[in-house]
């Protein structure tokens, strides 16, 4: 824990943010718990932080996502989820079900791994890539409900 918190406090300074116990907190909670919503986040550190509220939750993850600490997904249909693995290519396989996320290496090689067919004069830098479909979890849970397909 001590390394983690020694790694987000050198992280916030190279970023030029001041150090505080929000965003400490957040930083670290979200660490070992990717993909969590603003309401997860609030309820993991509302323990270690009893007078933090949920607009400061949201303060500091934006905060965090403008400087590159965090990265926000917005699965359609589903809450803006917060994690801490940035500034690599990775995309994400969403269940349609249950809403669970898992990370993906893109296999394609480096950012953006896709381009359009027509860029409209834009300079593409990034290419946001989610996949859909049912996780284990709801494929044995509608197999055991008696669906022959998950």
């Amino acid at each position: 824990m001590k390394e983690i918190d020694s790694n987000i406090r050198h992280a916030l300074r190279d970023r030029g943010m001041r150090v505080t116990a929000p965003r400490r907190a957040i930083l670290e909670w979200l660490s070992n718990r990717p993909h969590a919503t603003v309401d997860e986040v609030h309820r993991g550190v509302v323990n270690d932080l009893t007078t933090i509220s949920k607009q400061a939750v949201y303060d500091v993850l934006s905060a965090c996502d403008e400087a590159g600490l965090v990265r926000q997904i917005k699965p359609a249909g589903h809450p803006a989820r917060f994690e801490r693995r940035t500034g690599d290519n990775h995309h994400h396989l969403v269940c349609r079900q249950c809403g669970h996320i898992e990370d993906l290496d893109c296999h394609t090689g480096q950012a953006p791994c896709l381009h359009p067919g027509d860029g409209h004069g834009f300079v593409v830098d990034e290419a946001e890539i989610v996949f859909w479909g049912l996780c284990g979890s709801c494929q044995s849970q509608s197999l055991a409900d008696g669906n022959a397909e998950p």
